[in-house]
C-alpha cells in the first residue's frame, strides 16, 4: 500500500513537471506559434511520457532507463525554469525586458545541460567519507573500506571498479565490506565485458566479504554468487565467519529472499563475546537490531534517494537512509552507494566509499 501511494504521487508530479516544461518552452520559445502548434506539442508531450511511464510499470513494455531519464530531464527542467521565473520577477520592473526574455532563453538550455552534466559527475566520481566510531568492548584498531550498490552493467563497470581498487590500496583498509546490490540483475554485462579480473583487484589484508542485495535476487542470486566468489570475494548468504579470531561477521541475504532466518536467531549460535559487524542491505531492520548484540551494521540500498527530492522519500522509508548513528550500542551506516541505479545521474548525492576507522575501549 505504501508504494501505491508513492507510485501515485509520482504520477501527479509527472504531471506537473510536463507542465511546467511545456508553460516554460511556450513562453521563452513558442510565443510566435499558433494556439494550434502549441496545443498539438503539449499534446505530444503528455502522451509520450505517460506513454513511456506506464508501459514500463505495467511492464508491458518496460523501458526503465527511459523512463528514469525523462523523469529525471522534466524535473531538472523544473529546477531550471523555477530558476527563471526567480530571475524574471527580480528583474521584471526594469526597463529590459526585450533584453531579459532573450537572456533567459539561453539560461535555460545551459541550466539544464549544467545540471545533467553535473549529475553525471557525481555519479562517476567517488568522495571518500572517513568515520571514526569506538566500541564499547576491547577492540584492535581496524580500518573498514566500505562500498556498496555497484549495479555493475553496460553503464558501470571495469574502470569504476579498478577506481575502487585504487582508493582501498590508497586508505590501507583492512577489510572490504561490500553490502549488497553488486550486480545490475544478472551477469550478462558482467561477463560479456570481462570484469571479473577487475573485481578481482579489491585486496585487503582480513579479506573481502559480500552480501547480496535485491537486485541481486532477481533468480539469478547463485550465478551472481559464484562470479563473485570466482573474483576471490567471500560472500555470506544469511551466514556467519570469525575474522581472524576478532570479530564475527554476519551476512545477509536480501529480504527478498523469504526463507531467510531472522538476525537474532544467527546470533544466538554466536559467541558474542567477540564484536560482531553485520552486512544487510536494506537498512530496513535497524531498530531491531539495534536491539541485538550487534556492533556494526553497514548497509546501502537507499542510494540517498539519488537524485533529490527523493531522499525525501527514503527518509520517510527508513528510520536512517543515509550516513552513521548510534543507535544503542550498534553503529550503523548507510552508504548512498558506488555506483548507481538505472540512468548515471545523481543529484544531492554522489558516488562514494565509507573509510571507518574502528577502536575498542580502554
Amino acid at each position: 500500500m505504501r508504494y501505491q501511494i508513492i507510485f501515485a504521487i509520482c504520477i501527479i508530479f509527472l504531471q506537473c513537471f510536463i507542465y511546467i516544461f511545456n508553460r516554460t518552452l511556450s513562453w521563452l520559445y513558442l510565443q510566435n506559434a499558433s494556439p494550434v502548434c502549441r496545443k498539438i506539442f503539449t499534446l505530444s508531450t503528455y502522451l509520450a511520457a505517460n506513454s513511456i511511464i506506464l508501459l514500463t510499470v505495467s511492464r508491458i513494455y518496460p523501458m526503465f532507463r527511459t523512463s528514469a531519464f525523462i523523469l529525471a530531464f522534466l524535473l531538472f527542467a523544473s529546477f531550471v525554469s523555477l530558476a527563471c521565473v526567480a530571475i524574471y520577477f527580480i528583474f521584471r520592473k526594469q526597463k529590459v525586458k526585450p533584453k531579459l526574455h532573450r537572456t533567459l532563453a539561453w539560461f535555460y538550455p545551459v541550466g539544464l545541460i549544467s545540471l545533467i552534466g553535473l549529475s553525471v559527475y557525481n555519479a562517476y566520481t567517488p568522495q571518500v567519507i572517513h568515520y571514526q566510531i569506538t566500541l564499547d568492548k576491547p577492540f584492535k584498531p581496524l580500518r573498514i573500506g566500505m562500498a556498496s550498490d555497484f549495479h555493475l552493467g553496460r553503464l558501470f563497470g571495469g574502470k569504476q571498479l579498478d577506481k575502487l581498487a585504487e582508493i582501498m590500496n590508497e586508505q590501507k583498509v583492512d577489510i572490504i565490506l561490500l553490502p549488497g546490490d553488486i550486480m545490475d540483475d544478472n551477469i550478462r554485462a558482467y561477463v560479456a565485458e570481462k570484469m571479473r579480473p577487475h573485481l578481482a583487484k579489491l585486496h585487503a589484508p582480513l579479506g573481502v566479504y559480500a552480501t547480496l542485495g535485491n537486485h541481486d535476487f532477481f533468480g539469478q542470486q547463485q550465478a551472481i554468487a559464484n562470479e563473485i566468489r570466482q573474483a576471490g570475494i567471500t560472500v555470506l548468504m544469511d551466514q556467519a565467519v570469525q575474522v581472524d579470531n576478532r570479530f564475527v561477521l554476519i551476512g545477509r541475504n536480501d529480504d527478498l529472499f523469504k526463507a531467510r532466518p531472522k538476525t537474532k536467531d544467527i546470533i544466538n549460535r554466536l559467541n558474542t563475546h567477540l564484536p560482531i559487524f553485520l552486512l544487510d542491505h536494506r537498512p530496513t531492520e535497524i531498530m531491531a537490531h539495534s536491539t541485538l548484540p550487534i556492533d556494526i551494521q553497514v548497509s546501502g540500498h537507499a542510494h540517498k534517494g539519488q537524485i533529490f527530492p527523493a531522499n525525501l522519500i527514503t527518509k520517510v522509508l527508513y528510520r536512517l537512509d543515509y550516513g552513521y548513528e548510534k543507535i544503542g550500542n550498534g553503529h550503523f551506516f548507510v552508504t548512498s552507494g558506488y555506483g548507481f541505479w538505472g540512468i548515471p545521474m545523481r543529484l544531492g548525492s554522489q558516488s562514494e566509499v565509507f573509510i571507518i576507522d574502528v577502536k575498542g575501549k580502554e
